[in-house]
């Protein structure tokens, strides 16, 4: 789902596009202006970039290496808490029921 605030330079930057692309058509077309041609070619290349990082800025999701960091402290803390006499099969139930709750929208 991605929020409203991107959803809307999503759409400003699909308009720029199109009217980038007639512009410097039409201009070229028109009276070949290099000016207006290469000022238009670039508002849109700009707005491309401002794309490209509001989608970067806007991903929440996390890198594989991450999640397998994550997942070795975890799995220390389980064998540390399994050494000092803690159930095993209890305590993988208990982590099993917190994933799958911090995995619920």
């Amino acid at each position: 789902m991605t929020s409203p605030a991107v959803r809307i330079i999503r759409i400003s930057c699909a308009v720029i596009f199109v009217l980038g692309i007639a512009g410097m058509i039409i201009s070229s077309v028109a009276g070949n202006n290099v000016g207006v041609v290469t000022t238009i070619g670039v508002t849109t290349a700009i707005a491309a970039v401002v794309l490209l990082i509001a989608t970067v800025a806007a991903t929440n999701t996390r890198l594989e290496v991450f999640n397998e960091a994550q997942a070795q402290r975890l799995e220390r803390k389980i064998t540390a808490l399994v050494k000092s006499g803690t159930d095993e099969t209890s305590l993988r139930s208990i982590v099993r029921d917190a994933t799958k709750l911090g995995r619920r929208p």
